[in-house]
């Protein structure tokens, strides 16, 4: 009993390190996702758009939306709610400062947003009609915590959507750049089950978890998208902005390597697109489900 106490705390103090580490880069992050905001959330809109479709949202509801960076889909969201509400939440004021910023230049109203951490949503039980989680689940330190959180606030017969990023092999926009750097520098193996990209990508995964949280009436779907760089050079200076897995590998890097490393992903992406028109495709998974 005792080993399974000190195991546990073990447990505790690493998932509090992650979300730190975390919390620091997205507010470090912040100052690129606001700089690329209309490219990235350009990216970004079919995954929203189909989990606005699946959540089926009346006049009137509350909504919390989790994990929600600069602001979507929860904006989108709020200015479709005539009598509703959006509540959006993130481990990063940085981002948050964004989504405000954003719902101030359309004009939004009825947007709140709350600084927390998703593993403890400072709301009560069954308080709200539908959540929306768009790109959070890969990052959260322990996943069965934070769905069942979200299960706990969301009323009997709430719906929840997510979105997950498809496997490696459907996203070029990762690999083109991450497949790179890793054949350049030798970057020790995150451990398994440590948050990252394509942690939730198995088929099954997700749809698993929303089951083992005692959700209902469950799908999973692939949703596809479309990253409008148009030039290599965009490619590669959206991603040394809002990459941090990018970064953070280059950093360890001399000037040699990182033009090294530069030109490869230059080559490889130029001959992709050889007419030099850089629209990447991406995958991702839509998993609902209903409490």
């Amino acid at each position: 009993m005792r080993l399974q106490t000190i195991n546990h705390t073990i447990m505790e103090l690493e998932i509090e390190k992650i979300r730190d580490q975390q919390k620091e880069t997205w507010n470090k992050f912040s100052p690129g996702w606001k700089k690329w905001d209309e490219l990235t959330m350009d990216f970004l809109k079919p995954m929203g758009d189909e989990i606005i479709r699946l959540l089926d949202l009346k006049n009137d509801d509350l909504v919390l939306d989790v994990a929600a960076g600069t602001g979507e889909p929860g904006l989108t969201i709020a200015s479709r709610l005539s009598a509703g509400k959006v509540i959006s939440t993130d481990l990063a004021e940085g981002m948050l400062e964004i989504a405000q910023e954003n719902a101030k230049n359309r004009g939004i109203k009825n947007f709140e947003t709350v600084v927390c951490d998703v593993c403890e949503l400072p709301f009560a039980d069954n308080t709200f009609d539908a959540i929306s989680c768009r790109f959070g689940f890969m990052f959260f330190p322990d996943m069965q915590l934070a769905i069942k959180e979200m299960t706990r606030v969301l009323k009997p017969g709430g719906r929840i959507a997510t979105t997950v990023w498809n496997i490696p092999e459907k996203n070029f926009w990762v690999t083109a750049i991450m497949g790179t750097i890793n054949k350049n520098i030798e970057i020790p193996p995150p451990p398994p089950g440590a948050p990252g990209m394509f942690r939730c990508s198995k088929e099954g995964f997700m749809t698993n978890l929303f089951s083992q949280a005692g959700l209902k009436n469950i799908s999973e779907n692939e949703v596809t998208g479309k990253l409008n760089c148009k030039t290599t050079d965009v490619y590669w200076n959206l991603m040394n902005d809002v990459a941090a897995p990018v970064v953070a590998a280059l950093s360890k890097t001399d000037n040699a390597m990182k033009e090294k490393i530069k030109n490869e992903v230059y080559l490889l992406v130029n001959q992709k697109y050889p007419d030099g028109n850089i629209i990447i495709d991406s995958s991702a998974l839509v998993i609902y489900g209903v409490k």
